[in-house]
């Protein structure tokens, strides 16, 4: 069993037209660094620059946020926008109709280059879009996130960590106190415990973090293990968690404390979940007036959405959304 640690969601705010090419740029970098072949990673490009360029002809402007898959070797391109939304989504996704004039390859061929690709516009709402390019034979993966550093930094000290194991998913989500190198290194420490053995019993991971965190400024930390209609949660500190779905929303709250300075006694939540429930863990760099419609979310368009709209651009942020079908 191997865990797979995020890395880091790059941002790029489409005001702009040249907004479609770093992004396309920047899609094109991060599928090199995943691994993936040449074909691929000009794909990832031409998608990116896309959805940038369909924000920057439609709306009154947004973001495009790329960063390597937690659902496998690939890249997830991620997209919100300010604006009235599309009256006719239908009429887009036909491929050849072109909402831009930069690649002139329209919506329909993203949908159609893209492993996976949702869409969702409301006047209200504007344009929710997230497309995911995965190589061949990926392990399949029902998740979201992302991990932003605050603007003007490059490192970030918000860490998530994720690995499934037949039956059961486990992840992690650290917060490093304060921002830049320190806090990296904090919530690296974090993550390096888990990955050592992430199918270890959760207040045991904790354990082993407080004591690999001394050396460091510390972490809040927050750990989640689900299964099939059941969850096991387990944190310390200001990382925020709930289980939303169909019903309210419930709340997994983490007992205060520091990971690496004091470390109290944090007891494991079980909870039961229902088929289509999805869990959701964040740091403080994520607002929580976050709202969830009465049905689980789409995972990478709940994660545009956080990332645009909801995300302290003076903090580090990082969140994670899964579901125990990990094919979903």
């Amino acid at each position: 069993m191997t865990a797979t640690v995020a890395g880091l969601t790059r941002p790029i705010r489409v005001d702009h037209p040249s907004a479609g090419y770093a992004a396309a740029r920047v899609a094109r970098e991060t599928a090199h660094g995943a691994g993936l072949p040449d074909v691929l990673a000009e794909r990832a490009a031409v998608v990116a620059a896309e959805l940038a360029g369909n924000i920057d002809k439609h709306s009154g402007g947004g973001s495009v946020f790329v960063q390597p898959s937690l659902a496998g070797p690939g890249v997830d391109v991620l997209a919100a926008d300010d604006g009235p939304g599309m009256a006719d989504l239908d009429h887009w996704l036909l491929d050849g109709n072109t909402t831009t004039a930069t690649l002139g390859t329209g919506l329909g061929a993203v949908k159609r280059m893209a492993t996976e690709f949702r869409i969702t516009s409301s006047p209200a709402g504007g344009t929710l879009a997230a497309a995911r390019l995965l190589a061949p034979a990926p392990r399949a993966g029902s998740v979201g996130h992302f991990r932003l550093p605050r603007d003007g930094e490059e490192h970030c000290g918000d860490a998530v960590a994720l690995a499934d194991v037949t039956g059961s998913r486990t992840a992690v989500v650290a917060d490093g106190l304060g921002h830049g190198p320190d806090a990296a290194e904090a919530a690296d420490a974090a993550l390096r415990v888990f990955t050592e053995n992430p199918d270890r019993p959760l207040p045991h991971q904790l354990t082993n973090m407080h004591r690999a965190l001394r050396t460091t400024r510390g972490a809040a930390v927050a750990l989640v293990r689900i299964a099939p209609r059941r969850l096991e949660f387990c944190g310390v500190g200001n990382v925020s968690g709930a289980s939303v779905g169909g019903g309210p929303s419930r709340l997994l709250l983490s007992t205060p404390g520091v990971v690496g300075f004091t470390l109290p006694s944090a007891p494991v939540r079980h909870l039961s979940l229902a088929d289509d429930d999805v869990v959701v863990l964040h740091t403080d760099g994520v607002g929580t007036a976050w709202r969830v419609p009465g049905h689980a979310p789409d995972l990478l368009l709940f994660a545009a959405d956080l990332a645009h709209r909801h995300r302290n651009p003076r903090d580090d942020a990082a969140m994670l959304a899964l579901r125990a079908d990990r094919s979903a």
